[in-house]
C-alpha cells in the first residue's frame, strides 16, 4: 500500500504542476499533506514536517544571501565594465561575437537567475547579431547551452533542490563537480567557437563582396589597412535567422546598419564601419542601465574583489557557504549603501526573488517529510531494488545521471528532484551509493533540462530573440546532450560520481 501511495503521490504531484493546475509551491504543500494522511500519518505529520524544514534549513539560508549578494553585485554595476568589455573585446568578428556571448552569459549566469541571464545577453548583444548579420539562432542556443551548464552552482535552483531532497549539503554536491563543470564549459566554448566560424563561413559565402573580397585580395582595403572577414557588418538576419539575402552587400545597394559601402577603385565594394563601438547604451530600463543610480564605480575594484575572494572561499570549503554569503551580502550592504534606509531599499528590491526560491525550498520540506516520515520512500525503494537486476545497482549513480537528461526535459526540476531522486537514491543506498554521489550524478542533465520548454526562462530567451522554438531546439539539443553526457562521464573519472 505504501508503494501505491508513493507512486501515486509523486505522479499526482508531476501532473498537477505540469498541467499547471497547480504551481509547484501549493503543490509541494497540498498533496503530500492529503496522501500523508491517507497514510496514516495522523496528526504526527506536523513533526514530520519540521524535522525535514530543519534539514533544509542550510540550504534556505544560502539561496537567500547568495541571490542577495549576486543582486547587489549587479545593482552596484560589477559586471557592466565586463559586459562593456567583452562587447568591445568581441569587435564584429562573428566567431569572437559568438564566443563572446558564452562568456558573457556566463559571467551573468552567476546570479543563478536565467531570465535575469537572458534579459542582460539578448539586450547587450542582440543589437550585434542584427548589425552583422549574424543567426538569432546561435545566440538562443549559446546563451542556453551555457546557462543550462552553470545552472548547477550551488545558489541555483537544481543543486538546491538535489541537497534539499537528500538532506546533504550543497557544497558537499557541488565542488567535487567543479573539474566536470570545468570541462562542459570548455565544450560549450568549443561549440561556440565552431558556431562562430560556421557563421563567418555563411556570411562570406551568401554575400562575398561584403565579406570575402578583401580576404581574397589579401586581405587589404583600398587604404592600405587590413580587414578581415568579421570587419563588415552585415544586413539584419531575418527572423528565424536565415541570414543576409544574397547579394544585399552589392554597391549600390541600402547601406547596412553597422556603416556606408564605398567602392574601391578595383570595383570591389567595402563596408566602412561607423565609428559608434558596441557600448551599454542600449540597456535602458534593464539591470544594465547605465544611469541606474544605484551604481558605484569608485567601489569597482572592492566589490570585484571581494566577489574573487568569496568565489576562493567557496572553493577551498573553508566556511560554511551560508555563512559565507551571509556575511558577503553584510559587507556589500555596508560599504556601498551605509545609509540605513538605503540598505532597506536595496534588500526590498529583492525580496521577490528571495521569497520565490526559500519559499519552495522549505515547501519542500513537506514532501520530503511525508515521504520519509510514513515510510513511502523506503518502501518505495525496496520495490525498486526488487525490480532491478543485481547487476545494475552497483551503477545506480550513474544510471540515475542518464535518466536525469531526459526526464529532466519532460518534466520539471520540482518533480524530478522532489519526487523521483529520492526514490533512487533510497535505492542506491542498498548497494552503498552515498546520497550526495546520487545527488552529483542528478545534476549532469542541467544543460538539456534548460532547453526545456517547461522552463519559462528559455522561453522568454527565444521571444526576446526572436527565435521559433524548434529551431532553437534543433541546434542546441544535440550539443547539449553531449555537454550533460561529458558532465556525467568527467564526475565519473574524478571520482565525484562513484559505484556501489
Amino acid at each position: 500500500m505504501l508503494v501505491i501511495l508513493g507512486f501515486a503521490m509523486v505522479a499526482t504531484f508531476m501532473a498537477l504542476i505540469m498541467t499547471k493546475r497547480l504551481t509547484p509551491l501549493l503543490a509541494l504543500i497540498i498533496v503530500p499533506t492529503v496522501f500523508g494522511l491517507f497514510a496514516g500519518a495522523g496528526l504526527g505529520i506536523g513533526d514530520m514536517v519540521l524535522e525535514s524544514i530543519a534539514d533544509m534549513s542550510s540550504t534556505a539560508a544560502l539561496l537567500m544571501f547568495a541571490i542577495i549578494y549576486f543582486g547587489l553585485m549587479i545593482d552596484v554595476g560589477l559586471f557592466d565594465k565586463l559586459v562593456a568589455g567583452i562587447v568591445r573585446l568581441v569587435g564584429h568578428d562573428p566567431a569572437k561575437v559568438v564566443l563572446g556571448t558564452a562568456i558573457l552569459t556566463g559571467i551573468i549566469s552567476l546570479d543563478g537567475d536565467g531570465s535575469t541571464t537572458f534579459i542582460v545577453v539578448t539586450a547587450a548583444l542582440l543589437p550585434v547579431y542584427q548589425r552583422l548579420g549574424l543567426s538569432p539562432v546561435v545566440l538562443t542556443c549559446v546563451a542556453g547551452l551555457t546557462n543550462g551548464t552553470l545552472n548547477i552552482v550551488p545558489w541555483g535552483g537544481p543543486t538546491a533542490r538535489a541537497a534539499a531532497a537528500l538532506g546533504v549539503d550543497a557544497s558537499d554536491v557541488f565542488v567535487p563537480m567543479i573539474p566536470a563543470l570545468a570541462v562542459g564549459l570548455a565544450f560549450v566554448l568549443a561549440f561556440a567557437w565552431l558556431l562562430g566560424v560556421s557563421e563567418r563561413r555563411r556570411l562570406q559565402r551568401e554575400d562575398p563582396l561584403r565579406w570575402g573580397a578583401e580576404n581574397r585580395r589579401g586581405g587589404k582595403r583600398a587604404d592600405g589597412t587590413t580587414a578581415d572577414a568579421g570587419t563588415a557588418a552585415s544586413s539584419p538576419a531575418s527572423p528565424g535567422g536565415s541570414g543576409p539575402r544574397p547579394g544585399a552587400g552589392a554597391a549600390g545597394s541600402r547601406p547596412a546598419p553597422g556603416g556606408a559601402l564605398r567602392e574601391t577603385p578595383g570595383g570591389v565594394a567595402v563596408l566602412e564601419r561607423d565609428d559608434d563601438a558596441p557600448s551599454l547604451d542600449g540597456l535602458a530600463d534593464t539591470v544594465l542601465d547605465p544611469n541606474r543610480p544605484t551604481l558605484r564605480p569608485k567601489l569597482f575594484w572592492f566589490n570585484l574583489s571581494m566577489t574573487v575572494a568569496i568565489m576562493v572561499l567557496l572553493v577551498l570549503d573553508v566556511l560554511p557557504l551560508p555563512y559565507l554569503f551571509m556575511v558577503g551580502s553584510a559587507i556589500a550592504l555596508v560599504v556601498n549603501f551605509p545609509r540605513v534606509s538605503d540598505q532597506a531599499k536595496m534588500l526590498s528590491s529583492h525580496s521577490s526573488s528571495v521569497i520565490a526560491v526559500v519559499s519552495m525550498v522549505l515547501a519542500a520540506a513537506v514532501l520530503t517529510g511525508v515521504l520519509s516520515g510514513t515510510g513511502m520512500v523506503d518502501a518505495m525503494s525496496q520495490w525498486l531494488v526488487a525490480v532491478i537486476p543485481d547487476s545494475m545497482g552497483p551503477y545506480l549513480a550513474v544510471i540515475t545521471g542518464l535518466i536525469s537528461i531526459p526526464a529532466t526535459f519532460f518534466m520539471s526540476n520540482d518533480a524530478f528532484y522532489f519526487g523521483i531522486l529520492p526514490v533512487l537514491t533510497e535505492t542506491g543506498a542498498h548497494y552503498g551509493i552515498p546520497a550526495v554521489d546520487m545527488a552529483r550524478a542528478s545534476i549532469t542533465g542541467q544543460p538539456v533540462h534548460m532547453q526545456s520548454p517547461l522552463v519559462p526562462a528559455i522561453l522568454l530567451l527565444v521571444s526576446l530573440a526572436g527565435v521559433d522554438l524548434g529551431d532553437h531546439h534543433k541546434k542546441v539539443l544535440w550539443r547539449a546532450l553531449i555537454v550533460s553526457l561529458v558532465m556525467l562521464a568527467t564526475g565519473v573519472l574524478v571520482g565525484a560520481i562513484g559505484f556501489g
